[in-house]
């Protein structure tokens, strides 16, 4: 004995109403298409419903995004793309010409009460070793330095009255930079300089 029943033919829908359903629900599908569909995600409203509705608006915002996101990954491709190619860049540094050493010895002899001078032409932070010394006694001397491209007439560095004097006379800008000595006492006065260091010239200045 079997429980289960068998359905008569008026349950079972016919192949004409299967047709009809289908055929049905494709027309419903290409409406929402056109209406829903096509506004909403593409701004595309051939009928005119997405406008009334707004929906034709959302899509174009949608749209508008999507391109402006599109364009943004072009330029941030771009962006990587030339940073990729500064960092693969080789920087070439020429140096800048190193300053020469020199090395003097001059002699000057002053008579009573005469003065002269000498200096050494230095750039910024040039470094000159010397030393200085008379023949006798004391001579009044100045250390100072000038430049005539920054328009500096004096910068004095020491002064004082001195038979000898040593050390490394350091140049605070560019320009010439020495000693002056004025011979003070009755008989006349011979002065030796020794200079060795980083400067591009020497002169005497009477």
């Amino acid at each position: 004995m079997h429980n289960s029943s068998v359905p008569s033919n008026q349950e079972v829908p016919s192949t004409g109403k299967l047709i009809k359903s289908t055929i049905f629900a494709i027309i419903i599908s290409g409406i929402l298409l056109v209406t829903v569909v096509m506004p909403a995600e593409y701004g595309i409203d051939p009928t005119g419903i997405g406008k009334a509705t707004g929906l034709k608006r959302m899509g174009e915002i949608k749209v508008s995004l999507a391109k402006e996101a599109a364009a943004d990954r072009v330029k941030d491709m771009a962006a990587n793309t030339q940073a990729e190619a500064v960092k693969e860049e080789v920087i070439v540094t020429v140096p800048e010409p190193a300053q020469s050493t020199l090395n003097h010895e001059m002699q000057v002899t002053l008579a009573p009460d005469e003065g002269t001078e000498i200096k050494v032409t230095m750039t910024k932070g040039s470094k000159v070793q010397y030393l200085w010394e008379t023949d006798g006694e004391n001579a009044n001397f100045d250390m100072h330095g000038d430049s005539k491209k920054l328009k500096i007439n004096y910068h004095s560095y020491s002064k004082g009255s001195k038979q000898r004097s040593e050390g490394v006379l350091e140049a605070a800008f560019e320009g010439d930079h020495g000693w002056f000595w004025r011979n003070r006492t009755s008989e006349p006065m011979t002065i030796t300089l020794k200079t060795n260091g980083e400067y591009s010239d020497i002169k005497q200045f009477k």
